[in-house]
């Protein structure tokens, strides 16, 4: 009896971190989808200028869009309309913090090789699209700190050569910064979340690995192994997969409902209306899209080209592009890593990450080299924490992107290099045990236990090594 419920628990609750984060990432979708549907009956998109009259006093008769004073009326007016818009800001971010550690799941696990790497391009493109999403909502209350980010949205377009202000005069649509709101919001509230919920589909429907390089796919009321009824597979009906996933929404809720009680995000009272003569002063990006503005704080100044009387700034394109090229590696990867891998990283799709080394290190220097550019973001917060000059910190994150890297390769390489050595010591010789004895000749050694199995490990503690010694 206790075994049937321990294998029924197991197949409602399997120990799986692909699923679960999955999961999470599916949860806090639908937590901001719904949120975001009762505040879109709330919002008002309109950039009618209008003086504010509401019980904020310190806005008191200050001229605003007609967007931002329906923001401070939920936020004041409307029972629940503050915790409204934080549980709305808060599943966001959340959505996209575990879909992050999903990706660097599937990565280190190696789950992103055939058949999988279709899946691995959506799990992208779903990033991309989130992040497009987050990015579209934090600029429809029109205050002053998403007014700052438009200014340096509308650098970024007009820095693009020959079509640059083309396409700024199309996202403002020659209203700058309110302008952006009319573009924005109909992205907001009906592309993106649809382009979302179809990337959510396919990614169901490709499959979630329950196994490294294997595909569970859904065939009539059960999820079945992809590779056929032949293969070992563990049917699990989709009522219970119903079950499970209801408690993660249900759960996802419940914490971030907590936070948003807890926590403030985007105080639009504290910034006041935009205004496109000021920026808010400590204004920055985005945390998910913090690593293109730290990009842009890591070039050196006065990098401008001159080219048929037009003047390329590199100071914005440079970045920008050293970012495509990161996540256009990122994306090819797993091609890469199938054309390229011989011997037993091509035999071997999964194992654990010290089994691949170079996969392995070139994901430690990819997580080093994003996070070199997130950290650069705040360069001017960690420069007033530390006291010190933002020049000096921006130097050392310099230098850092160059060499964080190269180091976080080469540190990971020597760790997988004596994690595997050890491996194979311990295959050898045993399970060092802790246990000294004394030799006939007068010496001492360590006794081992031989490595049979599971239970070989488990005995390894002392207790069954009379035989051995």
């Amino acid at each position: 009896m206790a075994r049937g419920i321990r294998a029924l628990r197991a197949r409602i609750f399997p120990d799986n971190w692909a699923g679960l984060l999955g999961e999470i990432t599916l949860a806090n979708f639908v937590v901001c989808g719904l949120s975001g549907i009762l505040l879109a009956t709330l919002y008002d998109p309109s950039t009618e200028q209008v003086f504010y009259a509401g019980p904020y006093e310190p806005l008191h008769g200050i001229g605003m869009s007609r967007a931002l004073e329906s923001t401070l009326q939920i936020s004041f007016e409307v029972q629940g309309g503050l915790l409204l818009r934080q549980v709305h800001n808060w599943s966001a971010s959340l959505m996209i913090a575990t879909l992050i550690v999903h990706i660097l799941h599937i990565y280190f696990s190696g789950r992103f090789r055939a058949p999988a790497r279709l899946r691995w391009l959506a799990l992208f493109a779903l990033l991309f699209v989130a992040m497009g999403a987050g990015m579209t909502g934090s600029i429809l209350p029109d205050d002053m700190l998403s007014g700052s980010s438009l200014a340096v949205l509308d650098g970024i377009l007009k820095a693009i050569p020959l079509i640059g202000l083309r396409m700024s005069d199309t996202l403002f649509q020659g209203q700058f910064p309110s302008g952006a709101i009319g573009t924005m919001y109909p992205l907001h509230l009906y592309a993106l979340p649809t382009l979302m919920a179809v990337l959510f589909a396919a990614i169901a429907y490709l499959g979630l690995p329950d196994r490294p390089g294997r595909l569970a796919v859904l065939r009539g009321d059960v999820l079945e192994d992809a590779a056929g009824p032949g293969a070992a597979a563990r049917p699990r009906p989709l009522r219970l997969i119903a079950a499970r996933t209801g408690g993660t929404i249900l759960i996802t809720f419940a914490i971030v409902t907590g936070f948003s009680a807890a926590v403030s995000v985007n105080p639009v009272w504290s910034y006041g209306p935009a205004d496109p003569g000021n920026a808010a002063a400590g204004a920055g990006a985005v945390w998910y899209l913090a690593f293109l503005d730290g990009a842009q704080r890591l070039v050196p100044p006065g990098w401008e080209l001159v080219v048929a009387d037009r003047t390329v700034v590199l100071a914005l394109l440079a970045p920008i592009t050293l970012v495509g090229v990161f996540f256009v590696a990122a994306l090819a990867y797993p091609f890469l890593e199938s054309r390229f891998a011989r011997g037993r990283a091509r035999r071997a799709p999964g194992g654990k990450p010290h089994h691949h080394p170079v996969r392995t290190s070139v994901g430690v220097a990819a997580i080093v080299f994003y996070g070199t550019l997130w950290a650069a973001a705040g360069s001017d917060v960690i420069a007033l924490l530390f006291q010190l000059s933002n020049a000096r910190v921006i130097q050392v994150l310099q230098l850092t992107l160059l060499l964080g890297p190269l180091l976080g390769f080469a540190v990971t390489w020597f760790l997988c290099a004596g994690l595997r050595r050890r491996e194979a010591e311990i295959a050898e010789h045993g399970m060092p045990t802790g246990r000294i004895i004394r030799t006939p000749e007068g010496g001492y050694i360590e006794a081992h236990a031989p490595v049979q199995g599971a239970g070989a490990l488990e005995s390894a503690g002392g207790r069954r090594l009379d035989a051995g010694s």
